[in-house]
């Protein structure tokens, strides 16, 4: 009888006696944290034994009170160490059984049903029990803590998405107000792929924050009760070690999640050579620059121009860990194709920079330098660097204030010289196959200088 009303009085999901019991619409009756954690598991408001759609908890007080008189009125139901005892034979739980893993008495001992047993002291046995809970336990609080780390950084990525957009729209504002009358209707279209590009990126940050933070409530809600549990006293926590593992095991680690490629606001696609698109009508007001730089690889310490074409060097600010981030460096934000292209670069008294062409695969390693093509300069000595040839030295003299960067990919050359003097410094002669993309490295202010052009309209019949 005692048996059967023990296992009345236990929730279907733990198998444990009911703690803080409610009742479903159904008529079915739970532990309310087990039925919460089934909901948010599965995602829907079912009854997990009937799957009826429930339309509420209401706490169930007279399984409440038939727990609390059960653990009352059961012999040995104290749980505070020498006085509990043996529900069959009334002797002191002193010993545990490896097998059936539970404690037992000197009685339960000599008996048939643990012939043959393995049976352990039970303070050896709760010790070497705790520690296995206890190294189970582990990779739940190191998955809790990557996951953790992984939201703040979602989080950090969402606000800078939105303070992208509160940035890049003050500066396309503050550029169609001085054309407004003529370019009304270009303003308006480019704020609202702006706004459209903020809401699908912060959305994205949303829904991935909604979901970790999710499985990081379930994750901790198991810590702690497990937590819990092993603070409790040897028997009570011996009795429920198989239920308390059971909900360990259950519990699904926490990959490590990072912030996916392109995740920021594409800024260079809103504010890159946004006169010059308008410049048929404002030749007058406009300039162009051949090379737009991307705030999302820039340094932390680099601070970039409104019209992303400088780059002043300040203390170190706190960015997302986006993976197109690059240390010391920056690139254009597009890729070069084919044909020839030609940018001037200001590196000014720079006492170190490093200036040219990075490919794609090497834009997203740890090394740059083993797919960059460029231009060394430190301590008044120039370098060429490339995969073949790392750190060739040249032999040039003097200091250039500024540097002109040339490359044809169809005759595969990259050369480089001083615009003010015409002195050609090195030239490299590779097939560029893969995508390349203008690159700068450096400890000091830098500018690309805005380029010269002309207006050709060509029309296709």
């Amino acid at each position: 009888m005692a048996s059967r009303l023990e296992n009345d009085l236990c929730c279907p999901v733990c198998c444990d006696f009911f703690v803080d019991p409610v009742i479903l619409s159904c008529s079915h009756s739970f532990c309310r944290v087990c039925v919460q954690n089934w909901w948010t598991k599965t995602q829907t408001s079912q009854c997990p034994l009937c799957k009826i759609h429930s339309t509420g908890l209401l706490c169930n007080s007279a399984v409440q009170q038939l727990c609390e008189r059960f653990h009352q009125l059961r012999p040995g139901s104290r749980s505070d160490g020498p006085d509990a005892v043996c529900s069959l034979h009334e002797e002191q739980l002193r010993l545990f059984c490896l097998e059936h893993r539970q404690p037992v008495c000197l009685v339960c001992r000599d008996s048939r049903k643990h012939s043959g047993h393995t049976i352990r002291p039970l303070e050896e046995a709760a010790q070497q029990h705790r520690q296995q809970l206890e190294e189970q336990l582990q990779p739940l609080k190191e998955s809790l803590n990557r996951g953790r780390k992984a939201l703040v950084n979602f989080d950090l990525a969402a606000r800078h998405v939105t303070l992208q957009a509160r940035r890049t729209e003050a500066q396309i504002k503050e550029t169609f107000e001085k054309l407004r009358r003529l370019l009304k209707e270009e303003e308006e279209a480019r704020l609202c792929a702006l706004r459209e590009e903020e809401e699908q990126k912060a959305g994205v940050m949303k829904e991935k924050m909604e979901a970790l933070s999710r499985d990081i409530d379930a994750l901790s809600l198991t810590v702690s009760v497990t937590e819990e549990q092993l603070r409790a006293e040897d028997v009570s926590f011996l009795l429920g070690f198989k239920a308390a593992e059971e909900r360990v095991q259950r519990c699904s680690l926490l990959e490590e999640p990072g912030l996916p490629a392109g995740a920021l606001l594409q800024e260079a696609r809103h504010l890159g050579n946004l006169s010059f698109n308008v410049w048929i009508r404002m030749m007058d007001a406009v300039s162009f620059t051949p090379v737009v730089l991307d705030p999302n690889t820039a340094d932390p310490e680099f601070l970039l121009s409104r019209d992303l074409s400088g780059v002043s060097v300040g203390e170190r600010r706190r960015l997302p860990d986006n993976p197109e981030r690059l240390s010391d460096s920056v690139l254009g934000s597009e890729a070069l194709g084919p044909g020839a292209h030609g940018w001037d670069v200001q590196v000014g008294d720079g006492s170190g920079w490093e200036l040219g062409l990075l490919s794609e695969a090497a834009a997203g390693g740890n090394d740059p330098q083993a797919g960059s093509w460029a231009l060394w300069f430190s301590e008044g000595a120039y370098a060429a660097v490339s995969p073949s040839h790392q750190d060739f030295h040249l032999p040039v003299t003097g200091r250039f204030r500024r540097i002109r960067v040339q490359l044809d990919r169809n005759q595969g050359r990259l050369s480089f010289c001083d615009p003010d003097s015409g002195t050609h410094i090195h030239t490299f002669t590779h097939n560029f196959t893969q995508r390349m993309f203008p690159y700068i490295k450096a400890v000091n202010d830098f500018k690309i200088l805005p380029g010269k052009f002309s207006v050709r309209v060509k029309k296709h019949t």
